[in-house]
């Protein structure tokens, strides 16, 4: 198909120079699809080759600890992702014997593995052809197609699968999924796509009927719930302080942070300093409180934001379960709380 031809010709002469597509090692491939999940290039890039410097191959992530598995992905953020790839790791070391799988419907059995993810590897490892369909490739075939189905329904996420199957080379789909996503990351950005020196121009409906900003169509998605964080800086005369590590299900989890507690509103000092006054770590301790940020830190995530407040406590007697302030930056922790140790310089 011409349309298949012309993206592939494309991308032999304006692919990126990237680690990840000088190999076909399953290992590889995966580790650099699950980073690049609502990760850039640019950010990705450094945490990929951590990985492979830390863990070279499966069975060193295998038998990793978690802790040291957060810790590196920290900064990522989604830490799910994280904690999927440890798991799979550990599930084809033990079950499969080391073995990666070498079909898309075996790798969709993988912890956090979904269409996308095991249609890359199937494709660009074991050259299946089956197509991949992420952001990048939404945004380009709704607009040289013309489609305003939307792309996080249904029916648009089985269409965009259906049309991108029927366009992918079956002889070399492993190069048609790459230009693909390369050619939606690089010419037909999100924004600003470079439409004039694009070879689909002339036959792009999007491009012919103006409509290039409007597509692809997405359903808005509910408000983000707004929270209220209020994290406890203990500093104890012996230089410890504490962090908690985070049960349940929720965010973050399994990653350390300060004691929290959790408002329904922004506080303000008197109102907060009579709260502290109850938690457990005092047990009627004398302290001086101050606050260290007066204007709320807002930090976004996919479905909530955070107003968070930073405490300093400062007690004279030592702290249950306190940490030097020199191990601080050896636990995994939220980017968040990374951020506030890096500027309240801990040493």
């Amino acid at each position: 198909m011409i349309f298949s031809k012309t993206l592939i010709n494309w991308y032999s002469n304006n692919k990126r120079d990237l680690p990840w597509r000088k190999t076909q090692n399953p290992y590889n491939i995966w580790l650099s699809e699950i980073i690049l999940q609502q990760t850039q290039v640019a950010q990705g890039s450094p945490y990929y080759e951590a990985f492979l410097k830390a863990f070279p191959t499966i069975f060193d992530l295998a038998k990793a600890d978690e802790s040291k598995v957060l810790k590196l992905w920290q900064g990522l953020g989604y830490y799910s992702r994280a904690r999927n790839l440890h798991t799979a790791a550990k599930y084809i070391v033990d079950e499969l014997d080391g073995k990666f799988p070498s079909t898309y419907k075996e790798l969709l059995k993988l912890k956090g593995v979904g269409d996308y993810t095991a249609s890359a590897i199937a494709s660009i490892c074991f050259s299946e052809a089956t197509a991949v369909v992420d952001g990048n490739v939404y945004r380009v075939l709704a607009r040289y197609f013309g489609i305003d189905t939307p792309i996080n329904s249904t029916k648009g996420a089985k269409e965009f699968k259906a049309l991108a199957q029927e366009l992918i080379d079956k002889e070399s789909p492993a190069t048609f999924n790459q230009a693909i996503m390369e050619f939606g990351a690089t010419q037909c950005k999100p924004q600003l796509p470079n439409c004039l020196k694009c070879p689909f121009k002339d036959n792009c409906i999007a491009f012919q009927k103006n409509t290039v900003t409007s597509l692809p169509v997405k359903i808005k998605t509910a408000k983000a719930k707004k929270r209220y964080f209020n994290f406890l800086v203990f500093l104890s005369d012996d230089n410890e302080t504490v962090l908690e590590k985070r049960k349940g299900k929720g965010i973050w989890q399994n990653l350390y942070q300060f004691p929290l507690i959790e408002t329904n509103k922004e506080t303000d000092f008197d109102v907060f300093n009579s709260l502290v006054k109850e938690h457990p770590l005092l047990n009627e301790t004398d302290f001086e409180l101050y606050l260290y940020n007066d204007n709320s830190i807002i930090h976004k995530l996919s479905h909530q934001h955070l107003y968070t407040k930073f405490w300093v406590i400062k007690v004279d007697e030592p702290i249950p379960d306190g940490i030097s302030k020199e191990e601080i930056h050896n636990y995994a922790v939220p980017i968040l709380i990374g951020n506030f140790i890096e500027a309240f310089n801990f040493q």
